[in-house]
């Protein structure tokens, strides 16, 4: 496995790797890895010959009051990790290596960012859609591999590649979660146990949603107030949203009459938690993938 800290070295691995006909597939994170990007980087391994994986914890996705400075950074853990995953070249800069001078451009997708965690993070799409187009740029993959549990990240970004033209396949991998439910996050890290405990809420909540969808229950706001009656018996600190949007435009929905994406984003301790799932207008859970057959 080569690890890279510049972009010089990085593309001239991805082309050796392409002079030698392999495919090449992307996992881009920022590090902290565990079994959720463990399942990206083996379906990008079931696809491609080359797996590059991206360790980058990108600053201008951060607002000015969270956590970049604390956000967990175990990178000989993470190389590891990779390692034993089979990927081929981890690209791991610095904060100057990706961003050497004044910043100037920017990648904006407008519509779909000012809604669920845009509006309680100004900028942080903005942030995350021109690091990913500079990814793009420098290790030029075939294909990329993002968790549906960033629902709303997956989406804008393959907006960003539908309308700019990038020639990658966007590949969606479904979230991976712990046996009680809770989804797998780096930040599930600053849990303590209660903490923990208390974070259920996120899965349950969006599994009375989904029953109730099964049940013949249409009308939103309905739906998202029970979801909201079972998160706020955990007591949480705050509620960011909990909303039923339609996946295509991420704008709210007033009856579930086709495919949904149910999100929330709730603050456990001093943590702040997302979760999501995405069912059809019968209350059955689908692919990301799916969407855009």
């Amino acid at each position: 496995m080569l690890t890279a800290e510049t972009i010089a070295e990085a593309r001239r691995a991805v082309r050796t790797a392409r002079g030698q006909g392999r495919r090449v597939g992307l996992v881009p994170t920022m590090g902290a890895l565990h079994e959720g990007h463990l399942s990206l980087m083996a379906a990008a391994r079931a696809e491609c010959e080359f797996v590059a994986v991206s360790i980058f914890v990108n600053p201008i996705q951060f607002g000015p009051n969270e956590d970049y400075q604390r956000y967990p950074r175990p990178i000989e853990r993470d190389l590891a990790a990779c390692r034993e995953a089979g990927v081929d070249l981890v690209f791991a800069p610095s904060a100057g290596e990706m961003y050497r001078q004044e910043r100037l451009t920017s990648v904006v997708v407008r519509g779909m960012t000012e809604g669920l965690c845009g509006r309680q993070r100004p900028g942080h799409f903005e942030g995350v859609t021109t690091v990913v187009a500079k990814l793009f740029n420098i290790l030029d993959p075939d294909a990329a591999y993002f968790g549906e549990k960033d629902a709303q990240q997956a989406l804008v970004l393959r907006k960003m590649v539908v309308d700019l033209d990038f020639p990658i396949a966007m590949r969606f991998c479904p979230t991976v979660r712990e046996a009680d439910g809770l989804a797998l996050s780096s930040r599930n890290a600053y849990l303590s146990a209660d903490e923990r405990e208390r974070a259920l809420c996120l899965s349950r909540g969006l599994e009375a949603g989904r029953r109730m969808i099964a049940e013949g229950r249409t009308e939103a706001a309905a739906i998202a107030a029970a979801m909201r009656r079972i998160i706020e018996a955990a007591e949480p600190e705050k509620i960011d949203y909990i909303e039923i949007v339609d996946p295509h435009t991420l704008g709210p929905v007033a009856r579930v009459a086709g495919p949904v994406l149910m999100a929330t984003a709730v603050r456990i301790g001093r943590t702040r938690l997302i979760d999501n799932i995405l069912v059809d207008s019968q209350g059955n859970k689908i692919r990301m993938n799916d969407l855009f057959l």
